[in-house]
């Protein structure tokens, strides 16, 4: 065998041992890229009924949020309303009442004077 037959079956040994080498990694890869298709399918089927979960819990938390707005809004209209009506009642009746308690006070300093005397 001369040096060029010995080179041609190292190589054609090389090469058929390197493509047995890819064929077995491509087998490893597909076999490892079934099981990671078959986890997600089990990780989906896991997660898909609690996303749906959330999903109407969110729902129904903005329907009492909506609802809890609303509420805080009439709160404050109806505190508006009793706040003006505060100050009308003050402006209404503070200067009368203050007039009459100091009219009864002066009555009543008059009279004891009077009686006094």
């Amino acid at each position: 065998m001369s040096a060029v037959d010995l080179a041609v079956v190292v190589v054609t040994i090389a090469s058929v041992s390197a493509v047995v080498l890819l064929a077995v990694g491509l087998r490893m890869l597909a076999r490892t890229l079934a099981a990671v298709h078959d986890g997600l399918d089990r990780l989906d089927a896991d997660v898909a009924p609690a996303i749906a979960d959330l999903q109407r819990s969110a729902a129904q938390l903005q329907v009492g949020q909506e609802r809890l707005d609303d509420a805080v809004s009439a709160l404050r209209s109806v505190s508006g309303t009793v706040d003006a009506a505060s100050r009308l009642a003050y402006t209404a009746f503070s200067s009368p009442l203050i007039k009459a308690i100091s009219l009864g006070a002066g009555t009543a300093r008059a009279a004891r004077s009077i009686r006094q005397r």
